[in-house]
């Protein structure tokens, strides 16, 4: 899609020496452009009784389109000068920026600005308007943290509205969390869910020539790390499969995708699909989770969109008093893999030759999201942890010695009890660092609560 554009626009009362209402906008103006998006810009506004200025701001914004409106005050102005202005953009969303007065020697020189926001913020809310409200500090940096957050969050929700997942097969083991109303979704998210059916897989996998499928197993030996010797086989079925979904992937358009697991590829194929997943991640760049669960794909193309990140999934093994247990039974993403993706051949129940990711998470802050359907409702369950390297551990049901599988002890900031009365999911879906500040921000935008 097209990069999105800020548009910048300030305001100071006539009375306010025009030379100070341009100093202080063109000062806000050099930090809305270091939040990396292009940016439109139009002279600073009066309340001229004419509407000159305003016009003239109006005219010259009209000629670039723009995804988001910066609305930067730099001095008491008249809410009805800012208005004639703003309500031509009403559908856009738009930050209410009060900028702030200045010291010379030990004296507060102010131009009322928050005179200006305060008369604004109220009106701007009664109208219906889309906006984030934030003020510059006397002696403290412009809040560009702030400005970047909901940037960004505009910039995913955007994004979102473009997304395409595909899902080959739905509601795997018949779990009720992983599943979307597909018209809701498209709605108010803007994701559109897309399914296809293994049978289509299958018949392209046919149509594969041995040189591809060649191929594919040299790109596995040589850049994933084996425990122990395995036969081309299984490499090769999974590249079968992975080069044949990874021809739709390309061919659809597809943001995120999820696979029917345990009923589909396991079942009826005899082909876990860890090593399908690990290869559309590096192949076609793609969010990948497995088991149809659509809800999960949601939060991870929320995730991804707000942080840049590729938002990996992890799955709740156990609650101890002050952290709980997090890892995959398959794979993990390249992005969030410390030191080498390492392959394990192993057996799990009925299954012959699995090939396991036995790698190792990166350790750190985190934040665990998941996007719920409460009644009707979307509800986001937020929280930030503490991640550390896991107890030794291992699954029932692998072939002795049991691996050790790629996971994480998280310590919730919230602590274990008052996350546990929320969790909605076996599956969370992980980023490092806090990113609760934008998440909420895309969250608001997009109209869902946050637990």
């Amino acid at each position: 899609m097209e990069q999105m554009k800020i548009g910048f626009v300030g305001f100071g009362e006539v009375n306010t020496p025009r030379d100070v209402v341009e100093r202080k906008c063109a000062e806000a103006l050099e930090v809305v452009k270091g939040l990396g998006y292009p940016v439109v810009s139009t002279a600073p506004v009066a309340d001229d009784e004419a509407y000159e200025q305003a016009n003239r701001a109006i005219e010259e914004l009209r000629r670039e389109r723009f995804d988001l409106l910066v609305v930067c005050v730099a001095g008491w102005i008249p809410a009805h000068a800012v208005i004639k202005v703003v309500d031509k953009f009403r559908f856009t969303p738009m930050i209410l920026w009060g900028l702030c007065g200045w010291m010379e020697g030990k004296t507060l020189v102010s131009t009322a600005d928050q005179a200006g926001t305060t008369g604004l913020r109220h009106a701007f809310q009664e109208m219906g308007y889309e906006f984030k409200y934030v003020w510059s500090v006397i002696g403290k940096p412009a809040p560009a943290d702030e400005l970047k957050s909901y940037a960004d969050a505009v910039n995913a929700a955007l994004q979102l509205r473009d997304a395409r997942m595909g899902t080959m097969g739905w509601r795997d083991m018949l779990l009720y969390g992983t599943m979307a109303d597909g018209v809701h979704v498209r709605s108010q998210i803007g994701v559109e869910i897309e399914p296809f059916e293994m049978l289509e897989i299958y018949q392209r996998i046919q149509t594969l020539k041995p040189e591809e499928i060649a191929e594919g197993v040299k790109y596995v030996r040589e850049n994933f790390v084996f425990t122990a010797e395995c036969d081309d086989k299984p490499i090769a079925d999974a590249v079968s499969w992975a080069l044949a979904i990874a021809e739709r992937v390309r061919r659809r358009g597809y943001d995120a995708i999820s696979l029917i697991d345990v009923d589909g590829m396991k079942k009826l194929m005899g082909i876990p699909p860890a090593m399908i997943f690990l290869l559309l991640n590096r192949w076609c760049g793609v969010c990948t989770i497995p088991e149809n669960d659509i809800m999960g794909a949601i939060t991870q193309l929320m995730v991804r969109y707000a942080t840049g990140q590729i938002a990996a999934y992890a799955e709740f093994y156990e609650f101890f008093e002050d952290s709980v247990l997090a890892g995959v039974p398959d794979f993990i993403p390249m992005e969030v893999t410390d030191g080498d993706q390492i392959i394990k051949p192993s057996t799990f129940g009925l299954l012959s030759t699995s090939l396991l990711n036995v790698s190792k998470y990166k350790t750190g802050k985190v934040t665990m999201a998941r996007l719920i359907d409460k009644g009707g409702e979307y509800v986001m369950q937020l929280e930030t942890g503490d991640a550390k390297a896991p107890p030794q551990w291992e699954e029932c049901g692998w072939e002795p010695p049991a691996p050790q599988l790629p996971s994480l002890e998280i310590f919730p900031d919230c602590g274990v009890e008052a996350f546990a009365q929320n969790v909605s999911s076996q599956h969370t879906i992980l980023s490092y660092g806090d990113n609760t500040q934008v998440l909420r921000e895309l969250c608001g935008l997009l109209g869902i609560e946050v637990l």
